[in-house]
């Protein structure tokens, strides 16, 4: 990994982790099959799952839309960089192993606030001897900061994947979070391309695991209608097959693995 100079000492980010309360990237973490979790996040989990086990699905074709369009946009459109903010904690097929793994010479950026996904970075994040990996220690709502940053790694003269995976339900308000994927698109050159995908409300299932998930005293995550989460697309031109349920996204054998009905919509859309 080439070490940003954004990424603080391990003392420093020791202090910030909290293990009194479940945290998404850990969460998530423990749903996938990782072992980055505490007590407190398999506790939440496994009272999710006990009622709504659908979540799980979320997380695992979370994980496999990831895959898919990393290396869609790499083998398809020819793209060799990737911005990726709130990466979350780093498990199988992360986007630099995806995206290096087919272009050994692709650049990729991760941003992400959250201490331990910072621990992990500096040990897992590594990158091939032909391409770059970095990472960033900023703040979502911070897109000037992130495009600074991430302009000391990236070619801005040269087409770049904005990742946004299941990040976005963080926000409180989703104008907010609007705004900043405009902000950071438009910071990005003709060609680029916007992947987003979040948890929606389309089962009564994941409107209460919202619910208990928030109740649970981790940092809240909404989930929302589909059609608000597409309009992050406006004025972008959809890659086929367009905003869709995640196990719709160019399906391959692992997608059989999840329910063709998962309460997850994704879609990649390509800046004029």
């Amino acid at each position: 990994m080439t070490e940003s100079n954004q990424v603080p000492d391990s003392a420093h980010i020791s202090a910030r982790i909290d293990t009194t309360r479940p945290h998404s990237a850990r969460f998530w973490n423990y749903f996938v099959g990782g072992k980055d979790n505490y007590e407190v996040d398999r506790e939440v989990g496994d009272q999710i799952k006990a009622f709504f086990p659908g979540l799980v699905d979320v997380a695992v074709a979370g994980r496999q839309f990831l895959r898919r369009s990393v290396s869609h946009l790499v083998r398809e459109h020819g793209i060799r960089q990737f911005l990726d903010v709130g990466t979350g904690l780093p498990t199988a097929d992360n986007t630099h192993q995806v995206a290096q793994a087919i272009a050994p010479d692709a650049r990729i950026v991760y941003v992400d606030n959250d201490p331990l996904v910072l621990t992990h970075a500096r040990a897992l994040l590594t990158s091939t001897p032909e391409g770059v990996t970095d990472y960033i220690d900023a703040d979502l709502y911070r897109p000037d900061v992130i495009l600074a940053e991430a302009a000391k790694t990236l070619d801005f003269d040269r087409p770049v994947a904005l990742m946004l995976l299941g990040i976005l339900g963080h926000a409180d308000d989703f104008g907010r979070a609007r705004d900043v994927v405009r902000a950071l698109m438009d910071g990005l050159p003709s060609g680029s391309l916007l992947v987003v995908y979040d948890g929606t409300r389309t089962s009564e299932g994941m409107i209460a695991a919202e619910k208990a998930y928030i109740e649970s005293g981790a940092v809240p995550y909404y989930v929302r209608e589909p059609q608000e989460i597409e309009a992050l697309f406006d004025g972008l031109r959809m890659i086929e097959p367009g905003f869709v349920r995640l196990s719709a996204w160019h399906p391959d054998a692992d997608s059989a693995t999840v329910a063709a009905d998962v309460d997850a919509f994704g879609g990649v859309g390509v800046k004029a």
